[in-house]
């Protein structure tokens, strides 16, 4: 158990510059809030409603986090700050972060009946912070989704997503330069990243990679000539 309890602060370590020691980082309201969501979960699932609804109820006031008891959490979620709202039928996968006021919100079924309302994120997703992320959607691995968006499609697989409505970039905001190093908000062309200034570094990364498909491009066109002239000769 210790050792499992050992790993996931690690992985927040990975994750945030901030603290000094595992120490430090058990005193996080997002690792509190997980943890007491673990508890909840498990009334939960034992039908023991009001019990789960307590625990939540305790946990919301402590650390300002609010995660349904019935929502589904994988290993190394991580909530960097507070005012996050978790839905009951979300869905988290492994290696998750989330920032500050984030929602994982739901829709209303027409039909009244209830079910998938809320949104899936599989493995590796980061999700900026302020965003919006609605409704029975799959954000899919390693996705990204920037500060502010407002989702309520799916995401495809390493995408990086910005605006309102969240719509796709060309950044591709999927794989690090380095596999171990962390890249917040899914922006490798900067070493540092300030979300205030998101639009701006999102419109350098879009041109860098346009600039790269347009070399290519020119490459194959120089190349056409010899290839032409190779086939003649054949």
């Amino acid at each position: 158990m210790f050792g499992r309890l050992a790993a996931y602060l690690d992985s927040i370590r990975a994750r945030d510059p901030a603290p000094h020691s595992r120490a430090e980082i058990l005193l996080y309201p997002g690792v509190w809030a997980l943890g007491l969501h673990r508890i909840a979960h498990r009334l939960y699932r034992r039908r023991l409603f009001f019990l789960a609804r307590v625990v939540n109820h305790v946990a919301r006031a402590w650390t300002a986090i609010d995660i349904h008891p019935g929502a589904r959490i994988g290993r190394n979620f991580f909530i960097d700050h507070g005012f996050v709202v978790i839905g009951e039928t979300a869905e988290i996968g492994d290696d998750v972060t989330i920032y500050q006021c984030v929602t994982l919100g739901g829709t209303s079924p027409d039909n009244g009946v209830a079910g998938k309302r809320h949104p899936t994120l599989a493995d590796g997703v980061i999700i900026g912070s302020g965003a919006q992320v609605l409704g029975p959607i799959l954000v899919g691995p390693r996705a990204r989704v920037g500060a502010n968006a407002v989702v309520t499609r799916d995401v495809p697989a390493g995408a990086v997503m910005v605006g309102i409505p969240a719509r796709a970039t060309m950044v591709e905001g999927g794989a690090a330069e380095t596999p171990s190093r962390f890249v917040p908000y899914g922006t490798p062309c900067s070493e540092m990243f300030d979300p205030a200034t998101q639009k701006m570094e999102i419109m350098r990364c879009e041109m860098e990679s346009m600039r790269k498909r347009l070399d290519a491009l020119l490459a194959e066109q120089g190349d056409r000539p010899q290839r032409e002239a190779e086939r003649d000769r054949a």
